[in-house]
């Protein structure tokens, strides 16, 4: 089958789910096409990423084009590649889906972001893969929804060294954060200053996308003070997998929001015990002998209504438990065995993605019915109202200011 997947394509957690999806495909037979839809940047240029059967969508900033998403354009790529189905990695705006609905070529979502009024519009796709069972207990309702768990490349993401080298006295434990683009989202804030307030000596190696300092001003003297006492690496670069998890001997994340947990999973693949916010979906990977769970202080909606909450780790619990990893060395050596364990048996991709094919034999194409349509349509809009709104009222007060002369 041929099979397209739209998708951010560049240096990120996204993009490398997708990527995971094209590689188990296309050793199922699948030819796959990616298109491009861009993000926050594009990967032009770039051989891990700008591959011969990569599209690029066009750059438009026009409100209500569907987020460098051109019908013209995409319909050409599809047409040009005789696509029969159209995989959505987080697609969202629902114009593309409909388009295709109305070409016949079956789609499929990766289920990531949704809200509440959105749930139902997921009707307009013929199947669902969720890759946790948060995900999954939100459309169960959905006749095409399937749990596909998650994994990862166990042969990439893979310990460096033997497990007998964690530290013992001579050398204190290593904590590692990867935050990516994220760093509020993911809780660097609430590890450096948990770890600021620690008893115990140990490192801390944080490793970013973007410059920290820029995103939390305020966190510049901590930042400075740790590094000139020579416990925190900062690294800000962008680099491919499997990234840096070799500088660390205990993973923590105390996110506040994630739909994957992506990176919870590489850890434990790379022999990282995981030590994470008490909230899904991160509790579904780890075990009690493979990492710690941080009660959550404080829970609450995020302001652009997305359907689960942001939750707050207990900044003074996980100060307890990065104490208590970096005085028993044994517990450290044991559970960095066990996580590397749990990872071949239970989130190896190369065992898990066998649900993903039998998610694409078993879609099947549902003509929409036109109420459904109306509603997706009516949710997608909303956006150009609100653009419309705001240039109606930027006119008036630039007449009334006389920044725009009267005719």
């Amino acid at each position: 089958m041929n099979i397209g997947i739209v998708t951010t394509w560049f240096e990120r957690g996204a993009a490398y789910v997708s990527r995971a999806f094209m590689e188990c495909l296309q050793e199922k037979g699948h030819s796959v096409f990616i298109y491009a839809r861009g993000g926050e940047k594009y990967a032009q240029g770039d051989p891990h990423w700008d591959l011969p059967n990569v599209c690029w969508g066009l750059r438009l900033m026009i409100p209500g084009e569907s987020v460098n998403v051109s019908r013209r354009h995409f319909h050409r790529w599809i047409t040009r590649n005789r696509i029969e189905m159209v995989i959505f990695n987080e697609q969202p705006v629902w114009a593309p889906v409909l388009w295709c609905n109305e070409w016949g070529i079956k789609t499929v979502a990766y289920v990531d972001y949704y809200r509440e009024g959105s749930i139902p519009l997921f009707a307009a796709y013929d199947s669902l893969i969720c890759n946790t069972l948060r995900h999954f207990s939100a459309f169960e309702w959905h006749p095409g929804a399937r749990y596909v768990p998650w994994g990862c490349d166990c042969t990439l993401f893979q310990p460096r060294e033997d497990f007998d080298r964690t530290p013992e006295d001579h050398r204190p434990v290593t904590f590692f954060l990867s935050c990516g683009m994220s760093p509020e989202r993911k809780g660097a804030d609430i590890l450096l200053r948990a770890f600021a307030s620690m008893k115990q000596d140990a490192k801390l190696v944080i490793h970013t996308q973007g410059d920290i300092g820029k995103w939390r001003p305020d966190l510049l003297p901590l930042i400075k003070r740790l590094q000139k006492a020579g416990k925190l690496e900062l690294i800000t670069q962008t680099v491919p997998a499997p990234g840096y998890y070799h500088l660390g001997d205990v993973y923590v994340y105390p996110y506040r929001l994630d739909g994957l947990g992506l990176t919870v999973v590489e850890a434990l693949a790379c022999g990282l015990p995981a030590i994470v916010t008490d909230s899904a979906p991160a509790t579904e990977f780890i075990t009690p002998d493979t990492g710690a769970l941080i009660p959550v202080r404080l829970s609450y909606c995020r302001e652009d209504g997305y359907y689960w909450p942001i939750c707050e780790a207990n900044v003074e619990k996980l100060t307890e438990t990065l104490d208590r990893y970096a005085v028993d060395a044994a517990m450290v050596r044991t559970q960095k065995r066990n996580a590397r364990e749990l990872a071949v048996k239970k989130w190896n991709w190369r065992l898990n993605s066998a649900t993903l094919e039998k998610v694409v034999a078993e879609c099947s194409y549902h003509h929409l019915k036109p109420e459904l349509v109306q509603r997706v349509m009516q949710y997608d809009n909303r956006g150009i109202r609100r653009f419309r709104s705001f240039i109606i009222w930027f006119y008036y007060w630039a007449r009334v200011f006389r920044l725009i002369p009267k005719q």
